[in-house]
This record gives C-alpha cells, sequence and structure tokens, in this order.
C-alpha cells in the first residue's frame, strides 16, 4: 500500500475536458485502410479480414484476478477466455447493440425451458475435444459448474448457479470435499450430450447465465483446484502454453479445435502473448507506436496519451469514444463507523465534487457523462433522478455539513479510501474526491492495491475492509448480462457478499432489495420486471451506500496492425476480443 498525494494529473484532464469534444467521427460500415475514421468500431468491423497467422500481442497494468474461467470475475477476462474456454452461449461476434444478443457457443442452441421456467435443458455439440483429444461432454460442463459455485477454494466469480440451483437434502459441498459420482443432483446429465439445470425459482433470463466463463467445461481428472489457473485445460482454438503470474500469458493453437463444431471462432493468429505489471503510459506509448496490439484490460488510454492522439489528426482516426453500459463508482462501507449511520453516507453523497471526478477521469467523453443514479441509461430498468443534486454536479457542501451533524460528526471525520495503483484514471478521480470531501472536514487517506489482487485480498475481503477501517472504495462496474437484473444483483444483493472477491463492497443489506430481486425472477412482464429494478436503484441512492460519479466512458485505441476490431457493448466497452487478428 501506498498513500498518494494530489498530483498533476487532474489538470491534464482538465485540459481534456475540452480537447475531447473534437474527437467525434462518422462511422462507416466495413470500413478499413483510409476509409477509417475515428469512433468507426462503435457501429462497425474495422479491419475485416480472414487472414492467418501471426502472433497477437496483448499487455496489461496488472495481472488477473484468475485466469481460471471458473474464478474471475473482470470483464477483459470473460471476454479473453473465449480463445480457450467454450462457455455453454455467449454474445454475437456483431458490432453495435447486436453484440448484446445472446447466441448459443458450446451448446447447439439457446436453453429450453420447462416447468414455468424453473428447468433449463441444453444440447452440448458433438465433436468438441479438449486440448488432450478427449470429447467434451455434459459432465465436464456439470463438474465446471460445481467447483465454480459450491468450492470454498474458488471464491472470485459470481455464485448465481448456488444461489438459484436446487441444493442437495443437507446442503451440497462442492466436488472437493463431497467425491460423490452424482455430485448437484440439481444438474443431470442424461447423456454425454445433454445437460438439465433444475431451478428453485423461475428465471427467465437463465441464457445469459450460459455466457459466463463457470460453463466451460473442466475435466474432473486434471482440475487441479486453485492451481488448475496455471494448467487449464482448453476447450477453444487456443491452448494455455505457459501462465507466470505477474509477468506473462502464451497460447498457442489447440490442434484438436475443429471449426466444424464452432461456428463463432475465427482463430486467426497464430499465437498469443500477453504481456503483465506493464506500466499503463508505456502500454499506451506502444499501442501508438504499433509494438504492441491490444491492451487487455480495455479501459481505454491514460490521461497522458489523450492529448498525443487528440491533437494528432491522423491517430485520432485510430480511436474509438467507446460507451460502455458501465458505471463508475465510489462505494461507502455500511459496517465500517461512521458510515454505519446513513446520515455520514449522505454527507459523502452531497460533498463529493463530480466534474472534478469527471476530469480526472478524462472528461466528459473519455471519462464519461456525470452520474446520478446506479444503473447507466443504457441498461433495462433505468429511471432517471437525482436525489443529492447540486449546483453545476460540483457538491453541496452546505447540504452535506447538515448530515454530519444530524450524524453526530459535525466537524467532519477522518476515513480510507482504495483505489487500484495502477490505473492512473481512476487515481485521479481518487485525489479529486479527496479533495472535495476535505472541504466539509471528512479527512481522506487513499491507500491503492494492485488490480489483479483488489477484489481477492484488498476492497472485496470484507474482514479486510473492517479491520483496516476502509470507509470508501473505487469501482467500476459493467452489466453481466444487458438488464437490470445482470447490472444490479451483484453488487446490492446481500446474498452476493461473500469472504473473498467480494462485488457487494458497501455490504448493502437491505431486505426490500432482496424481495424485489426475487420477484423480478418470477416476473414475465418486461415492464413490470424493469421497473423492480429501478426500484432497487433508488432503494439503493436513498440508504447512500453507492456514490454514482460517471456513465463510463473510454477513449479506445487500435493499432493499425490489428483486423476484425469492433468495440464490444456486452463486455463493458472494449473491444471484442473473439476474433481479432494481425495483419
Amino acid at each position: 500500500m501506498k498513500k498518494i498525494k494530489i498530483g498533476a494529473s487532474l489538470a491534464v484532464g482538465a485540459v481534456l475536458a475540452a480537447g475531447l469534444t473534437a474527437c467525434g467521427g462518422d462511422s462507416e460500415s466495413g470500413t478499413s485502410g483510409s476509409a477509417v475514421k475515428a469512433d468507426a468500431a462503435n457501429t462497425a468491423v474495422v479491419n475485416a479480414s480472414d487472414k492467418k497467422g501471426g502472433n497477437l500481442r496483448y499487455a496489461m497494468s496488472s495481472d488477473w484476478d484468475s485466469p481460471d474461467p471458473g474464478d474471475t470475475y473482470y470483464a477483459f477476462s470473460w471476454n479473453f477466455a473465449r480463445n480457450y474456454a467454450r462457455a455453454l452461449t455467449t454474445f454475437k461476434n456483431s458490432p453495435g447493440n447486436d453484440n448484446l444478443e445472446v447466441v448459443p457457443d458450446l451448446a447447439e442452441s439457446l436453453g429450453t425451458p420447462s416447468d414455468g421456467g424453473k428447468t433449463w435443458t441444453y444440447k452440448i455439440r458433438k465433436g468438441v475435444k479438449f486440448d488432450d483429444g478427449t470429447e467434451v461432454t455434459s459432465k465436464d460442463v456439470k463438474y465446471a459448474v460445481e467447483r465454480s459455485n459450491f468450492t470454498s477454494e474458488l471464491q472470485l466469480g459470481p455464485k448465481y448457479f448456488k444461489q438459484y440451483l436446487v441444493d442437495n437434502p443437507g446442503g451440497y459441498k462442492g466436488p472437493y470435499k463431497d467425491k460423490s459420482e452424482e455430485g448437484l443432483k440439481s444438474i443431470e446429465t442424461p447423456d454425454d450430450h445433454t445437460i438439465v439445470f433444475h431451478l428453485n425459482t423461475p428465471f427467465s433470463e437463465f441464457d445469459y447465465l450460459g455466457t459466463m466463463p463457470q460453463t466451460a467445461p473442466v475435466p474432473r481428472a486434471k482440475d487441479t483446484g486453485v492451481n488448475y489457473k496455471k494448467e487449464i485445460v482448453s476447450s477453444g482454438p487456443y491452448k494455455v502454453d505457459s501462465y507466470v503470474p505477474g509477468k506473462e500469458m502464451k497460447l498457442s493453437r489447440n490442434e484438436h479445435w475443429d471449426p466444424a463444431t464452432d461456428p463463432l471462432r475465427k482463430a486467426l493468429p497464430d499465437t498469443i502473448s500477453v504481456a503483465l505489471n506493464q506500466n499503463q503510459d508505456d502500454i499506451d506509448n506502444r499501442l501508438m507506436s504499433g509494438a504492441l496490439d491490444v491492451d487487455l484490460a480495455g479501459a481505454g488510454l491514460a490521461t497522458a496519451a489523450q492529448p498525443k492522439v487528440l491533437g494528432n489528426n491522423a491517430e485520432k482516426q485510430n480511436t474509438d469514444v467507446a460507451t460502455s453500459n458501465s458505471l463508475t463508482y465510489m462505494t461507502i462501507s455500511t459496517k465500517v463507523a461512521p458510515f454505519d449511520n446513513a446520515a455520514c453516507r449522505r454527507a459523502v453523497q452531497y460533498a463529493v465534487d463530480k466534474v472534478s471526478v469527471q476530469t480526472g477521469l478524462g472528461g466528459p467523453l473519455a471519462g464519461g457523462e456525470i452520474a446520478t443514479t446506479v444503473l447507466p441509461p443504457s441498461v433495462t430498468g433505468y429511471q432517471k433522478y437525482d436525489l443529492y443534486p447540486s449546483a453545476n454536479n460540483a457538491g453541496d457542501q452546505a447540504k452535506a455539513k447538515e448530515q454530519l451533524a444530524e450524524c453526530g460528526q459535525p466537524n467532519g471525520f477522518s476515513t480510507t479510501l482504495t483505489a487500484r495503483a495502477d490505473r492512473p484514471k481512476e487515481m485521479a478521480a481518487a485525489q479529486a474526491i479527496q479533495q472535495g470531501l476535505a472541504k466539509v472536514g471528512i479527512k481522506v487517506e487513499i491507500k491503492s492495491y494492485p488490480s489483479g489482487d483488489y477484489f481477492t485480498k484488498y476492497a472485496g475481503a470484507p474482514s479486510f475492509v473492517k479491520s483496516n477501517k476502509v470507509g470508501l472504495s473505487m469501482m467500476k462496474w459493467g452489466a453481466d448480462w444487458p438488464s437490470g437484473f445482470g447490472f444490479l444483483q451483484q453488487i446490492v444483493d446481500s446474498r452476493s457478499i461473500k469472504p473473498a472477491g467480494n462485488t457487494n463492497l458497501s455490504e448493502t443489506d437491505i431486505k426490500a432489495v432482496d424481495d424485489l430481486f426475487d420477484a423480478s425472477t418470477k416476473e414475465n412482464d418486461t415492464a413490470k420486471r424493469n421497473a423492480m429494478y429501478g426500484q432497487v436503484d433508488k432503494t439503493v441512492m436513498e440508504s447512500g451506500d453507492i456514490v454514482p460519479l460517471t456513465y463510463s466512458n473510454q477513449l479506445l485505441y487500435r493499432p493499425e496492425s490489428i483486423t476484425n476490431v469492433f468495440v464490444s457493448a456486452a463486455y463493458s466497452g472494449m473491444y471484442d476480443y473473439l476474433n481479432l487478428g494481425v495483419k
């Protein structure tokens, strides 16, 4: 950890806030070469190609939480894992809003519901093989779901399946403790190519759960638990040759992959390499020089690089201002004093200068529009409102001080704010928050941690948060799937709180919120279901648990070296990694 002093990055953001307005461009369909314009990849495939060969070069400023498909929860990881892990379903390989459509992947078709939506059946494609040449079966998918959702060792991913599958009598402890052949009784595999899920409640959005890498098959005999991340068995077109934590990952072709079983993937590069723990400014410079193809994290250019492309018309054509269906926000821990008092939380809501935060994130386009709700406008269920208004979004110090008096802290107090050290824009936003809260007497110490461990050991570990009195945490979140449920449930449902890999950082525990989620899974009327998501949003904001900062954008850079580039609406506005190639 380290303490952060207020630096000059906010001033850079102020320049960008004005300069980014020149970044827009007309998008064209099927653009390539000199025809490519800024923002083209938002609505079209740029540099479309079927050319095979070469090495596709990724880099990232930190490391994975884990590349194990069953133990990961970063959007970039789910996007990238499709190279070596085929889930039951995935998102359509098309730009624009078409990318939000769920389509079959390992499964032959989308799921067949029965029993009023409480039972879902999938047929597994025949002829799909692991990289050792053995055929993938339905039992491998069942085992993957069991290990990722029911073991105490693998905690980093979401636990949707555990929450909605019917449990065994007496409780199921996962395959590491329960060695029985049958395993979880509510997942049936009547033959090698059929899998049936029995739920405890109707769930109309169950096909979206199939997009998660937790449904990618894992052979029981080759599962090494927490060490599986270094020994992953591939079901996709690439196999993982090596993964050295903190250093690199290397992939090459899975010789047993059969394109006849995979209508989605082109598998163009011969090899894929990922360099880890690289300096973010260096990553940006290498992208612009052509020495690197993709920033794996997909969070866009840092503020130091943005003027270099915005001030150069030729470079500007290689950029895309991507809306990400995501929210940049700050959580307020409801379990750490004095934030166990709602009035203290509301004081922070009023005190934050969101314009300064937006500037630190890169201005209106690269940072995003100032947010007042948990749900972004692009996610179903969004309702426009502002419970904590202030003049010009610069904070209302008078209202903040009223709330401080109400919570018994009229002179303010001290607290800690966590942020990810390798994300310059997030650090700049944290510094802006620190400045704003200081004006009402709230002294903030910023402590920074690496992205790869942020949820495992620090902000996402409730015991660490409580013992270190972490009151505030920086966060960015995109929908697991494009609905209010897929966006909200893992960050505000009390049943999503985990001892590690926790994403409900505020530890929101509101019975009315949990009840609304339960009711929504049973509601077939889309309008009524969306209204429930809007009510969840407002209830959380009334409690003051989350401070929305911006509806996130990012300024992406696509080198001319890569092909088949488009922005993924499904994976938080980064580029889609399924079919990238190199010239």
